[in-house]
């Protein structure tokens, strides 16, 4: 990708043609035509809870940063210890600015290949070249992108894997499934692990992560052999196809913020519920874009708070809704809908510090009307992750 490349304003997913012979209704979205959904999202969400969903991601920037100085250039833009995240492992991030506020949320891995012993040279098996592979939000990819290459010392290379598409296999039977697809990748791997795979002879870079709250795996895959594997997946009778819509009430159940929305450069790590990102060394020692003003909202407090409401009755709050104590204005909705899975309506919303502790009873106002609602723990269903024995 050359510098003078820009976010074109509608692309086609590698599986754009096989989302539409299987029913799919799609939608613009981050740049893309996407499946919103293909028999319906309730009964898509409630099939990803009890079997498996196969979501197409492939929106999602994956970026790969190579070079000897990787790991502490992205140190120095980011709050994860980069330097201490051993290969194949996979941690949850951020790119901030010098204020703190969020760019974007991100899933870095340490990808750096393991070259094994050469019995007829004698060459001692070794660890390859330092390599890191990111994966960043679908509308912020090619900010992210510039922001990257605006801030990456000239000997450390970032390449933007843009022939690769990116499948998100997730629900309680998706390491079932494709243990039979690929035999023994599940056992292999634990939340937030990733590894290499040879299917057949096709490369895949497989993750055990997700954005559901379930246990699943991402999967990136050549774009011209996504269909194969898509195919190949869903050949298995738990795991069916499933739109953009389920993914949303999904990762709302599961308390899971969305860029953009609950998340965008006028909100920090701090009052974005996000500070387990921050790891407490990395705190103190400093050294990354942010850290200052992030500090001090650590020392200070911050005025407002991620939460989560439980609205009463059936009617759903959506982005923008004001809530409020009283007569006063304490808040925004900032991501609602209704839950298929607890059946009544949830949200997330910033709400002032002293009106953030769970159980505060609030209202919130929709179609001019005050619902009761209460602050409620984050997530709002159980995460499942397969954390290993």
């Amino acid at each position: 990708m050359s510098d003078t490349d820009t976010q074109p304003e509608v692309e086609k997913l590698p599986l754009d043609a096989w989302h539409r012979r299987k029913g799919a209704r799609m939608v613009p979205f981050a740049g893309y035509e996407m499946p919103i959904q293909y028999e319906g999202i309730v009964a898509e969400h409630h099939w990803t809870r009890d079997h498996a969903g196969l979501f197409d991601v492939s929106h999602m920037g994956q970026l790969l940063v190579t070079g000897d100085g990787a790991a502490a250039a992205l140190d120095a833009l980011m709050p994860a210890n980069v330097s201490a995240l051993k290969p194949g492992r996979v941690r949850y991030s951020l790119l901030l600015n010098e204020e703190g506020g969020i760019l974007d949320d991100l899933m870095v891995t340490n990808a750096t290949p393991w070259i094994p012993a050469d019995e007829e040279t004698g060459e001692a098996g070794r660890w390859g070249e330092p390599t890191y592979y990111l994966v960043v939000n679908g509308a912020t990819k090619w900010d992210d992108i510039a922001h990257l290459r605006e801030h990456l010392p000239d000997e450390v290379t970032l390449t933007h894997l843009d022939e690769q598409a990116l499948l998100a296999l997730q629900g309680p039977s998706a390491a079932t499934a494709l243990n039979r697809v690929m035999r023994g990748v599940p056992e292999q791997l634990s939340f937030m692990q990733s590894m290499t795979y040879e299917f057949g002879e096709l490369p895949l870079r497989i993750s055990r992560c997700g954005y559901t709250g379930e246990d699943g795996f991402e999967i990136s895959v050549a774009a011209e052999q996504a269909q194969m594997l898509a195919d190949r997946l869903c050949a298995e009778i738990e795991i069916r196809p499933a739109g953009l819509g389920a993914r949303d009430s999904l990762r709302l159940e599961a308390g899971l913020p969305l860029y953009g929305h609950d998340l965008d450069p006028t909100r920090d790590p701090v009052s974005g519920g996000l500070s387990f990102a921050l790891t407490k060394k990395r705190r103190e020692e400093g050294g990354w874009i942010g850290h200052q003003a992030c500090a001090a909202k650590f020392a200070d407090g911050v005025a407002e708070r991620r939460v989560g409401l439980v609205l009463e009755g059936r009617m759903p709050a959506r982005e923008g809704a004001k809530v409020f104590a009283g007569d006063r204005q304490v808040g925004l909705v900032t991501s609602g809908g209704f839950s298929p899975t607890l059946n009544h309506p949830i949200a997330m919303a910033y709400v002032t510090g002293d009106h953030a502790d769970d159980g505060t009873r609030l209202e919130v106002e929709v179609r001019n009307k005050r619902l009761p609602a209460s602050v409620s723990p984050l997530p709002f269903v159980p995460h499942r992750y397969h954390r290993g024995s």
